[in-house]
């Protein structure tokens, strides 16, 4: 596996590195800062950050850790408000390459109680206000609504230490999504390798005119995949929960809405010791689908319903 290079910021003047910082916090970046610094990392460390399928499957079979790709990389401390933090995580992809980036502790994610005039990004011996290029003269919100490229302003060497006492007390933020290898790690384990990588196309398709995939839809399309590979409901609940995608209650209401859509059965497996165990086996068009793009539009009524 190759070594990752240095996480790179493009900014108006030109690339910044965030390896060349040392011990780097970004304060208060707006939702479009945000999505660049995690942009940053992932062409750094793509098979950590965003792993492809082969990725994700040569990852399962080595010995060693699936994110060892970002173990290189400068760790960076972000202390961000909440409204920036959920625009990104309620997304689906987005959120799974921030917990990527938190698994892997290259990144720490804190959550910022108070707006700062704008946002930073600093070391210890340097640091500068970062604003879009269409921002300047703007209200300094730091809501970052814009797309970069970003511009520097200033060169300040005393400005990660004035922001030390605020990263001190910024409480740590969870992400509420897996990262792809730990959703697929626990689906290969309890499921079996087709279970697992039936998630992943079906997590990977896009359909034409929805919206970006959210944690809802994203659960339901783990679950379909369940049911297409014929996965055993108990397993296929406990990997997602295992990999933190959802509760039992509500994987509960997936099946639920599943089986109401005539998308969803179950048969009864026995078992040598204990009570049958139960298989989920895909009906009407998910059972006729011989695409994942065909699996998708059969999911079509639920994503109305926003399961």
């Amino acid at each position: 596996m190759a070594s990752p290079s240095s996480p790179v910021l493009a900014l108006a003047s030109g690339p910044l590195s965030i390896g060349s910082l040392a011990d780097p916090i970004a304060v208060d970046p707006g939702p479009s800062l945000l999505v660049s610094l995690v942009a940053a990392y992932r062409d750094a460390a793509p098979e950590a950050v965003e792993p492809d399928l082969d990725a994700l499957r040569d990852a399962a079979r080595a010995d060693d850790d699936p994110l060892s790709a970002a173990a290189d990389l400068p760790t960076l401390t972000v202390v961000a408000r909440d409204g920036a933090v959920d625009a990104v995580a309620d997304r689906f992809h987005p959120a799974s390459r921030l917990a990527a980036l938190a698994e892997a502790g290259v990144w720490d994610l804190r959550a910022l109680a108070d707006p700062q005039p704008n946002a930073l990004l600093a070391g210890r011996s340097d640091g500068c206000v970062l604003v879009a290029a269409n921002e300047r003269g703007g209200d300094g919100d730091g809501d970052g609504g814009d797309d970069g490229p970003w511009c520097r302003i200033g060169s300040d060497p005393t400005l990660r230490e004035r922001y030390d006492a605020i990263v001190a007390d910024a409480e740590t933020v969870r992400v509420r999504t897996p990262s792809r290898h730990r959703l697929y790690g626990s689906l290969r384990d309890r499921c079996g390798g087709s279970v697992a990588d039936e998630a992943v196309r079906l997590l990977d398709g896009d359909v034409t005119g929805s919206a970006p995939l959210d944690r809802g839809e994203a659960r339901a399309r783990t679950y379909a995949a369940g049911a297409r590979r014929g996965a055993l409901d108990r397993d296929l609940r406990r990997a997602c929960e295992d990999a933190g995608l959802g509760s039992a209650a509500t994987f509960t209401r997936i099946k639920r809405d599943l089986v109401e859509a005539d998308l969803l059965g179950t048969e009864s497996v026995s078992q040598p010791v204990g009570r049958p165990r139960q298989r989920l086996v895909a009906r009407g068009a998910l059972a006729d689908a011989s695409s994942p793009s065909a699996a998708l539009a059969a999911l079509g009524a639920l994503r109305e319903s926003e399961v």
